[in-house]
């Protein structure tokens, strides 16, 4: 293993071994004070930049990649460990260790005395365990599992306040979605390893013929829209707004929402073979671009506001992608990524800013988009209003389509599995059948 693998290695693994040292002491009684928590988060960001600048630096004789050995393998079907930083990879995996610092030294400050202070620098660290992970993988089945351990994450910090009853609700709708779009992911990889015998990108990619290429793009296109609030699954983001803060800027403002942005990019080459699935990527950007600006308007608050205006520009990037510019869509995803992280974090402020513009102004600003509500009559601008501040009616078809159906799914399974938990309990409980003492076997 040279430098630079090893590097990468210590990348990707970094959060994820001081996630489970601290989470280990934490279980056996060791209560780690806050400067204590977050020094030693601010130096594992602060080395896993320079070692990705070492990466960088390096990068010109190609893409760094490390291969282990299978996990497992069933047949003709294999589970490779592969971790690989290309010129893909390598501008996410550094938004991520960037960002995640920032996040890191900003809720020093803003968690300061909360009883959950160590709860969300675990959440971060495994969070950012789970990013870098999807986003250093080198096939299709590594990266799933750091989509899982980003989407477990996401739910939980959306339920961080666990002593109100909504964020806890919200968590749970948030979590369905994720569940349901992710099916998309799972069986995109299972339908790439029949056809293609793989699904692995580190030394080339998967060749289907175009209706093939047109399934598993579509398949990814499913789950890339539901982890990045895409139309129709858009109805959860301003819902996982019930976090704290920060993770709303590192989820919602950077890495998580763009997630599915990247999925895209990393399988434009599938999206290319099929004018369909481009199409389609094209049409979901563009309607959730228009629903993302027009119900961002009607928004009562400052977080939600820019969720949607986060919404309206990932929106932007699916049409990048579909369209085939995917190096504009990357810079297009940092650049947002750290604007909108920095909105996050100053959104108080901001309101502040604002209210010291409108008193100097004498309590008159000017309103922005007036002058579009103009092209359309009084009658449509009002149901076009309504329509706004129920947010495109989205809750109610996730909630017919998606979540009943799954909650009520759920509900069946936990009561299957009560009748079998009392069914194996009884039996522990009857007694045993004994033969009397003095039975025997007679002679006669």
């Amino acid at each position: 293993m040279d430098l630079s693998q090893a590097l990468l290695l210590f990348v990707v693994l970094a959060p994820g071994v001081v996630f489970t040292v601290i989470s280990l002491l934490w279980l056996l009684g060791w209560v780690p004070k806050e400067r204590v928590v977050s020094s030693i988060t601010g130096i594992v960001f602060a080395a896993s930049i320079f070692a990705l600048a070492a990466i960088i630096w390096n990068v010109g004789a190609g893409p760094v990649v490390i291969k282990f050995r299978d996990w497992f393998a069933v047949g003709e079907y294999h589970f490779p460990l592969v971790l690989m930083a290309d010129r893909l990879s390598l501008p996410f995996l550094g938004m991520t260790v960037v960002l995640s610092g920032l996040i890191g030294q900003f809720s020093a400050t803003y968690l300061h005395r909360d009883g959950g202070f160590l709860r969300f620098y675990l959440l971060l660290l495994l969070f950012a365990f789970g990013s870098l992970l999807a986003f250093a993988a080198g096939s299709f089945d590594l990266l799933i599992a750091g989509w899982e351990v980003v989407g477990i994450t996401s739910v939980l910090l959306v339920a961080f306040f666990e002593q109100r009853p909504a964020p806890v609700e919200n968590a749970l709708r948030v979590f369905t979605i994720y569940r349901a779009s992710d099916i998309g992911l799972l069986l995109g990889v299972v339908v790439m390893h029949q056809w293609a015998g793989t699904a692995s990108f580190a030394g080339g990619f998967p060749q289907l013929t175009a209706a093939r290429a047109a399934v598993v793009g579509l398949l990814l296109l499913f789950a890339a829209a539901g982890k990045a609030a895409q139309v129709p699954f858009s109805g959860w983001l301003p819902r996982a707004m019930e976090g704290p803060t920060p993770s709303s800027a590192i989820f919602y403002g950077a890495i998580s929402i763009h997630a599915g942005a990247y999925l895209l990019v990393r399988a434009h080459p599938l999206l290319a073979h099929s004018g369909l699935a481009s199409a389609l990527v094209i049409l979901i950007g563009v309607l959730t671009a228009i629903h993302g600006t027009i119900v961002g308007r009607a928004t009562a608050d400052a977080k939600t506001s820019l969720a949607y205006a986060s919404l309206t520009q990932v929106g932007v990037i699916f049409v990048e992608i579909g369209i085939g510019w995917t190096w504009v869509a990357v810079l297009h995803t940092l650049g947002h990524a750290t604007v909108r992280t920095l909105q996050f974090l100053r959104a108080p402020s901001m309101l502040h800013d604002y209210h010291q513009m409108h008193s100097a102004a004498g309590g008159e600003l000017a309103q922005t988009g007036k002058h579009l509500g103009e092209f359309f009559p009084e009658r449509f601008q009002l149901w076009l209003y309504r329509w706004a501040l129920d947010r495109g009616h989205l809750d109610t078809i996730l909630d017919r389509l998606v979540i009943d159906p799954l909650l009520w799914l759920s509900r069946v399974f936990a009561k299957l599995d009560g009748i079998a938990f009392s069914e194996i309990t009884k039996r522990r409980e009857e007694p045993a059948i004994s033969l009397p003492v003095d039975a025997g076997v007679r002679g006669d």
